[in-house]
């Protein structure tokens, strides 16, 4: 009997020139940009700090780690909160700007597909894909993750 593989609940986040794709659960809340509290010496695409919900969570800027972007869109822009996967109890949240909502999407197995290129994959990003007619990069959470471990050490 053939395993039917059911669809996955996504969210569809455009960051500055790109879009990523990542599941619902990874997200924990959509919040309105704010002025970062500066991380001193800090590469350039970790933009700082932002409090929330009693944390001060570093806010990165996805399209300067891939190199999408020098600048970041700051005009209407908006922070995903991600729950973050690796289990280290001084950085459970890390955030990072967004334009606009990020969108709902329901994503069949069958519809989500490797969008091969010679390209090289950009920095911090685990794959390519097609979703209907969105092309989309799946960001490597666990990878940038380590990124942000490595930077604030201990702080």
């Amino acid at each position: 009997m053939e395993k039917k593989v059911a669809d996955i609940r996504g969210v569809m986040i455009t960051v500055t020139n790109g879009r990523l794709l990542l599941p619902n659960a990874t997200v924990a809340e959509v919040i309105t940009f704010s002025e970062p509290e500066v991380v001193p010496d800090a590469p350039a695409w970790l933009l700082g700090r932002l409090r929330w919900r009693g944390w001060r969570i570093p806010l990165i800027s996805f399209s300067r780690l891939a190199g999408f972007a020098e600048k970041e869109t700051e005009s209407g822009a908006k922070v995903a909160v991600f729950k973050a996967l690796s289990g280290n109890p001084k950085l459970p949240y890390f955030c990072m700007v967004t334009q606009g909502f990020p969108r709902l999407t329901t994503v069949p197995a069958a519809e989500l597909l490797d969008a091969p290129t010679d390209e090289a994959l950009p920095t911090g990003a685990r794959m390519r894909v097609m979703l209907r007619d969105d092309q989309a990069y799946v960001p490597d959470l666990e990878g940038i993750e380590g990124r942000l471990a490595e930077v604030l050490g201990s702080a």
